[in-house]
């Protein structure tokens, strides 16, 4: 895909984009109070689903900063004698690494100067960013969430590196598992990356990924997608725009105001969905309140 035309569809898709303001929750506003209370009353068995992955702490080819964790407490001769000891520890993290399953703010992303809404980029500094932080959705993402699973499509166990999803794939997962995707829906893209990484190792994905072709942005649009998440960071590497490394990442979160769940973990909701012949749940995002962050861990939880 040329430059040229990546910004102009950049263009496209970033016109619907309110202006003016610091507090815009994006593509969030798309989910209504009617809409969660849909979503919820579609519960049925009432099973409980995690969406993330195990936190990694040891380095690897796609994990070279991986997060830490140290105990604090007890020493050595604490909790063994009489009275009262508690267990402490300390935890850190690269929010915005290649293995953890994570949240993207809407000032994640500066492109041209600007962050999403035209926002100057400027308002993040070395001590946090200003606006559009993760504080936007401090009270949680709760909506209908809709697993579209492209390998199952395709009659592979997953894609391989540096293949890409287009539109015509997410219209034709939908076909595939009688669901559709709708306004205000959090849209999963399985690419079965957590599959292959089990199965025949980590390896440095900022060279090969499997993700989203730009194009397909046009389908979250036309749908009007509040959330996208998947188990790669639903950016394709190579880059489908040589001059642009995260295109995917540009547009929605840039120009659309779409909130993106990285590295999230599909294969425990995937037989559950198989075996209650639905692939559209309750899903329910916590991220921590960080007020001045761009981003934050999460373990979102499918409720079917």
């Amino acid at each position: 895909m040329s430059e040229a035309a990546f910004r102009e569809l950049y263009r496209r898709l970033r016109e619907p984009a309110p202006a003016g303001g610091e507090h815009r929750r994006g593509a969030l506003d798309l989910i209504t109070p009617e809409r969660v209370v849909a979503a919820a009353a579609g519960v049925r068995s009432g099973r409980t689903v995690s969406l993330a992955a195990p936190v990694e702490t040891r380095p690897g080819p796609d994990s070279p900063e991986p997060a830490t964790h140290r105990m604090t407490a007890p020493t050595d001769r604490e909790g063994h004698e009489h009275g009262l000891y508690f267990a402490r520890d300390r935890f850190a993290m690269n929010v915005h690494g290649d293995v953890d399953s994570h949240l993207d703010a809407l000032c994640h992303v500066m492109f041209d100067g600007a962050l999403y809404g035209g926002v100057p980029a400027g308002t993040v500094t070395p001590d946090g960013a200003g606006t559009l932080t993760v504080d936007l959705v401090r009270d949680g993402i709760v909506g209908r969430g809709v697993l579209l699973d492209v390998p199952r499509l395709r009659g592979v166990p997953w894609l391989d590196p540096g293949d890409q999803v287009t539109a015509d794939d997410l219209a034709a997962a939908e076909t595939a598992q009688g669901t559709r995707v709708g306004p205000g829906d959090l849209l999963l893209v399985r690419v079965g990356h957590r599959l292959r990484r089990r199965t025949l190792g980590a390896w440095d994905v900022t060279r090969e990924r499997a993700g989203l072709h730009p194009t397909a942005m046009r389908f979250l649009a036309e749908r009007q997608v509040s959330v996208l998440g998947s188990d790669g960071n639903s950016d394709a590497a190579p880059s489908a725009v040589a001059e642009v490394p995260f295109p995917v990442h540009v547009l929605a979160v840039n120009a659309m105001g779409v909130h993106l769940l990285d590295w999230l973990d599909f294969e425990e909701l995937v037989p559950v969905c198989e075996e209650q012949a639905r692939w559209h749940f309750l899903c329910v995002v916590a991220p921590l309140r960080l007020p001045a962050a761009t981003g934050s861990p999460v373990n979102p939880i499918a409720v079917l």
